[in-house]
């Protein structure tokens, strides 16, 4: 499971012109799901996402997590995130879980995510979704699991 993850003063998902997903200060996080990922991958991104040590302590070292400022998160299904590109000009899907088994990987980690922290915001899987965001230093961070 992958998961792009940015700092961000504020983001927001919107879809058909409607905001569906918005948070303050926090974590942007684009989630890929690949075959063979299990809860148990999800479960290993989740911790990762709230303990990663990205927000600024007193001297500005990257030192705080996201559960140390008491920041939101807002958690993206971006099934091009498993793309193969390595070859070639077109990104191969191959390596993407089939669209249920994304969208059953990404519903577990989103219901995860709600049972153990209090600010969690979602996109919709499979929508066609607008993510306006604004990146906090910039600060982007690749996590797989």
């Amino acid at each position: 499971m992958i998961g792009l993850l940015q700092r961000v003063s504020s983001a927001q998902v919107v879809v058909e012109g409607e905001v569906i997903g918005a948070i303050g200060r926090g974590l942007l996080v684009l989630v890929g799901v690949q075959r063979g990922d299990t809860e148990a991958h999800a479960d290993r991104l989740l911790e990762r996402l709230l303990g990663y040590r990205v927000f600024p302590d007193a001297e500005g070292r990257m030192n705080l997590s996201l559960r140390d400022i008491a920041g939101e998160l807002l958690l993206v299904p971006q099934f091009t995130l498993a793309a193969d590109t390595r070859k070639g000009t077109r990104a191969s899907f191959t390596p993407a879980a089939p669209p249920e088994e994304g969208r059953r990987l990404f519903d577990y980690l989103t219901a995860q995510a709600r049972l153990v922290y209090p600010k969690v915001a979602t996109g919709r899987f499979g929508a066609d979704m607008q993510v306006h965001l604004i990146n906090d230093g910039p600060v982007t961070f690749w996590l797989e699991t």
